[in-house]
């Protein structure tokens, strides 16, 4: 399996998508596939509202879409996506398996119905939302994926909130590496037990909640660095996470915003500015659930847990 190298500050080498006319550069994937590296994320953002806030990403040089089951809004971006003036080839999507599809038919029929709702042929990243470890699915559903994967209806496979011991599990059990995992990752929740085991298998970082719901950004360590550079809190973050090597999908449906977190390719952090934002690292950092026990009753319909969730993490996720 290939290795990506590694560049400044230790992030993989990276190169920007000129082919899209997106300044957003493209980290290469264990499968010899690649991914825009900053993206919009649609969680808590309503079905109705999704066409027009997808629109405006796109417009303002988004090619990654993240969304899911769970959110509510495939259809959403469906619509958009049909009624993109960018052409699909440019254009990276990516959804996920809510946790009361797991296990290998189950998988197949809930592929079938986001494909449906995405309005896709093929889908270019599929991720298992959480491996719910109590339900004993998780290797099955991965054997799914990896069908999905060989049938050509999913480019590249991952998972999503998968603990160091997760991702043993179903690389030892099936002998396929996901291609990335989607974490809760932010300067106050910085995963690095995790991080290094991604980098032992040459396993992406992608990083939800990349702006710490918001909460984080008032800190005076990162007002500082942003006052040096001219630039907002937000935007040092995600050229944080940029020059770490991350994938990161800020959640926003204010068009100001959403132009203002991708604004983040014109300047760099010094050695300084990333040791100032390692030591804002927190054991404690942890804002979203716990993998080890999310998606414990198999019973919550995925209407309900999402409001659960909505409700664990009321601030607005930008």
């Amino acid at each position: 399996m290939k290795r990506l190298g590694l560049g400044r500050f230790g992030e993989r080498n990276a190169k920007p998508d000129m082919t899209s006319g997106s300044e957003v550069p493209r980290l290469g994937l264990n499968d010899g596939h690649s991914i825009p590296q900053l993206g919009l994320g649609m969680w808590q953002t309503g079905d109705g509202k999704a066409p027009e806030i997808v629109g405006a990403a796109i417009g303002a040089g988004y090619r990654l879409i993240d969304t899911a089951t769970n959110y509510g809004n495939e259809a959403g971006v469906g619509r958009a996506l049909e009624g993109s003036v960018v052409p699909r080839n440019h254009l990276f999507v990516t959804t996920k398996l809510w946790n009361d599809s797991h296990g290998y038919d189950q998988t197949l029929r809930a592929f079938d119905a986001s494909a449906r709702e995405l309005r896709l042929n093929v889908i270019d990243l599929y991720l298992i939302h959480w491996p719910c470890p109590q339900r004993g699915l998780y290797v099955d559903t991965w054997r799914a994926f990896i069908e999905l994967r060989k049938q050509g209806r999913v480019r590249s496979i991952g998972v999503s909130n998968f603990t160091a011991d997760h991702l043993k599990r179903i690389i030892g059990d099936t002998g396929v590496v996901p291609a990335l995992n989607q974490v809760e990752l932010h300067p106050g929740f910085q995963q690095r037990a995790l991080r290094e085991t991604h980098e032992r298998y040459n396993i992406a970082t992608e990083a939800w909640s990349p702006l710490g719901q918001g909460k984080i950004l008032i800190h005076p360590t990162l007002r500082a660095i942003a006052d040096r550079h001219g630039r907002t809190p937000a935007q040092v973050v995600l050229r944080w996470h940029i020059e770490s090597g991350f994938v990161a999908i800020p959640r926003s449906v204010a068009p100001a915003h959403i132009a203002e977190n991708i604004d983040v390719f014109t300047f760099a952090l010094t050695r300084q500015d990333h040791d100032a934002i390692s030591a804002l690292d927190s054991a404690t950092g942890r804002i979203g659930p716990d993998p080890a026990g999310f998606g414990r009753r198999r019973s919550f319909p995925r209407r309900v847990t999402g409001r659960l969730w909505r409700i664990m993490a009321s601030s607005p996720r930008r």
